[in-house]
């Protein structure tokens, strides 16, 4: 009697319920994601590391903008130093118009106006970090200044170049004499793995699982929220010419 006993339990152990079929259906799913994100980043790894390869006829591709030693900097006996820190604090723009215009809203009309270019400037974490390439010598340029952050509206600090003066903008044409190697099988696979994601809209899903929080993937697809109004988050005079098209309409 114990046995058939001791025989029904071990039965009814082995027996799973529906909850657990499901608990383990939800990990399998989710280690599929896991593992199609660990994927899609070792393809794009792959795709990475391919080598550039030289053009037999380089073309231009716009203009690029960047700063130089002005010339009586040049013929100072301390030219070598500001070239070495120029090396390091440097910054380039790329524009397909020369003159470097940007179009702005002004007073409800389209004004163009040149854009704004400067040295680079480091943040704390930055300034503070052992891999920054400044010597001592080049860090006595830099002076500490507080400024007011409207996107994490918060004080923040950065280090900003002293000399400036010293330096100039200088325009030159943009050459591509490279362009980087193409694997038709890898961009297959690329586009195989990130439509599957696409169309069972699984980003959303990947990166809270892989980063530990949401985030609004619509932004990205093209997937507009559903009570969304029309007019959030847009300017006054973008509104009423809105109001003033769908009347004359």
């Amino acid at each position: 009697m114990h046995t058939n006993n001791g025989q029904l339990y071990a039965l009814s152990y082995r027996l799973r319920s529906a909850r657990d079929k499901k608990r383990s259906q939800k990990e399998d799913f989710e280690k599929r994601l896991i593992q199609l994100d660990q994927e899609e980043d070792r393809l794009r790894a792959e795709k990475h590391k391919l080598p550039w390869v030289p053009l037999s006829e380089p073309y231009q591709k716009g203009w690029k903008r960047y700063f130089i030693l002005r010339e009586d900097v040049k013929r100072s006996k301390h030219a070598g130093f500001y070239q070495s820190l120029l090396e390091k604090i440097n910054t380039i723009q790329y524009s397909k118009d020369k003159a470097f215009k940007a179009k702005k809203r002004r007073k409800r009309r389209n004004v163009y106006e040149v854009k704004k270019q400067s040295i680079r400037e480091f943040e704390q974490w930055e300034w503070d970090s052992p891999r920054l390439k400044l010597t001592e010598k080049e860090k006595m340029f830099f002076y500490r200044e507080k400024r007011w952050c409207p996107n994490s509206k918060c004080i923040v600090i950065r280090y900003v170049y002293t000399e400036a003066w010293r330096f100039v903008l200088q325009i030159r044409p943009h050459m591509n004499t490279h362009v980087k190697m193409i694997d038709e099988d890898l961009e297959r696979e690329i586009q195989r793995v990130k439509n599957y994601i696409e169309k069972n809209h699984l980003r959303y899903k990947i990166y809270k699982m892989t980063k530990g929080r949401s985030r609004h993937w619509y932004k990205h697809e093209g997937i507009k929220p559903k009570y969304q109004h029309p007019f959030k988050n847009m300017p006054l005079y973008a509104i009423l010419d809105e109001c003033a098209k769908e009347k004359t309409e």
